[in-house]
């Protein structure tokens, strides 16, 4: 039987979605039949990459449920991936699951797990689920300023709602209490959550449910500062690398599995919920701690995910739609790194409109260009512009482009072969990523969290 599939979203997180479903067999992967199946798109923006994949592409507003159930009636779509998570919180998987279209992603009701930052701390500490820092919640502003000035220790500041990524402030790190204050005041947001600071390491783990299982991936660590040793605003993520292994070069398998038992513990008390389960954690001095949960695939955590997922991601999918256990997940042991092209100024004055000199043959070519490594280069589209004369910078994250290597070193390499033929005039990247120095750092702080 051919399967359908609908993709919402048009982001770098869709565009490795596409490829895995499109294009299934992995880097490293020729001999591997292809899935039976025909991919439909829609979004606001036109992904190029998507849309070289995709048998066809709607652009839409793709937070209106009715106009993303009208596009997958009329193409005949059997399942449907929803990528970001403004659709997981407009209802579109609602949506879709009563009009009898099967979308890998969870309700909004179970979507609050990432929406509503609030809820998901309240979530977590009534259902007893381990690592939940400390926190209070507030909605009123002055209430929560007090709470600031009596706190001994430092605090994560956090809009309860959707920021892209963007909204978090954290003293003793990147702003004084005044300016926590003056944050909060400035803001205009409705709800905050006020939780202490943690202190570590960064990682996530991706899951896979539906059933109550949960299939786990390899471990992968986020980038979200805007600048070279982890400097500047935060953003969305200027990049990620994994190992070729499950944990990271500064994690113990133990650690992994606690992550993992936490994730677990989460989809016990979410009763039903299916798609993606991203929990963020900061392996601390006192072991793992949740940052915070979100109900799909990270950007750019899936351009590490995917790439090396050697199981069919459709078979993941109709497993889930038909009610069977989950496959178990085989991942091709590489590593990967992952390095974003974002427009110059970004996130706080970025400047849009420049030509992206730079196609998937191009980043072949690079990663091929040496006899030293015999790795794969991958480019995902972002937030771009396709123009009838070539494709341009938007004020978003514009490109990624993916090393996969033996090591970490290895992938990065070739991830850094790749960008140099795309030039960085009006680009900018944070080259650090997935460097011996970034990682060894990392290591280092956790023997010294550890003693």
């Amino acid at each position: 039987m051919t399967e359908t599939v609908l993709l919402v979203g048009g982001g770098g997180r869709e565009h490795a979605i596409a490829r895995a479903l499109a294009s299934a067999p992995g880097p490293s992967d020729a001999s591997r039949s292809a899935p039976d199946c025909a991919l439909y798109a829609c979004a606001s923006n036109r992904n190029p990459g998507i849309v070289a994949l995709a048998d066809g592409f709607e652009v839409l507003d793709e937070t209106d449920p009715e106009a993303v159930v009208a596009y997958a009636e009329a193409v005949g779509a059997t399942l449907a991936v929803v990528g970001p998570e403004a659709p997981l919180a407009a209802g579109v998987a609602d949506a879709l699951d009563e009009a009898g279209v099967y979308a890998f992603g969870p309700r909004a009701e179970q979507a609050r797990i990432e929406t509503d930052k609030a809820f998901q701390r309240r979530f977590m500490r009534e259902e007893g689920i381990p690592g939940c820092p400390d926190f209070e919640t507030f909605d009123d502003v002055e209430a929560a300023c007090e709470y600031v000035d009596a706190s001994d220790g430092d605090l994560a500041v956090k809009p309860a709602g959707l920021t892209g990524g963007k909204g978090v402030r954290v003293t003793g790190d990147q702003i004084t209490k005044e300016e926590a204050k003056a944050y909060l005041r400035e803001s205009g947001y409705d709800r905050v959550v006020l939780e202490e600071r943690l202190v570590g390491e960064e990682f996530t783990v991706q899951a896979f449910v539906a059933g109550g299982e949960v299939r786990v991936s390899p471990a992968v660590q986020d980038h979200k500062r805007a600048y070279e040793g982890d400097e500047g605003p935060n953003t969305g993520g200027m990049g990620s690398y994994s190992d070729a292994s499950f944990e990271l070069p500064f994690m113990t398998e133990a650690d992994y599995d606690e992550a993992v038992s936490i994730v677990e513990a989460t989809v016990e008390a979410l009763e039903g919920y299916k798609g993606v389960l991203y929990g963020q954690f900061m392996l601390t001095a006192d072991g793992v701690r949740v940052v915070e949960f979100n109900a799909r695939f990270g950007d750019p955590e899936a351009m590490n995910t995917l790439p090396v997922l050697e199981t069919p991601f459709l078979d993941v999918l109709v497993a889930a739609r038909e009610g069977d256990p989950l496959p178990e997940l085989a991942f091709d042991a590489r590593a990967t790194v992952c390095k974003y092209a974002v427009p110059a100024g970004y996130p706080t004055d970025p400047e849009a409109g420049a030509r992206v000199e730079i196609d998937e043959a191009s980043v072949t070519r690079a990663a091929n260009a040496s006899s030293v490594e015999h790795g794969d280069a991958l480019l995902f589209y972002a937030s771009v512009d396709e123009r009838e004369d070539g494709i341009y910078t938007t004020t978003s994250r514009s490109f990624a482009v993916v090393g996969v290597g033996h090591t970490i070193a290895e992938a990065e390499r070739i991830a850094e072969k790749a960008l140099s033929v795309a030039g960085e005039e009006g680009l900018h990247v944070r080259h650090d990523i997935g460097t011996g120095a970034l990682v060894q750092r990392r290591i280092d702080h956790v023997e010294e969290l550890r003693g």
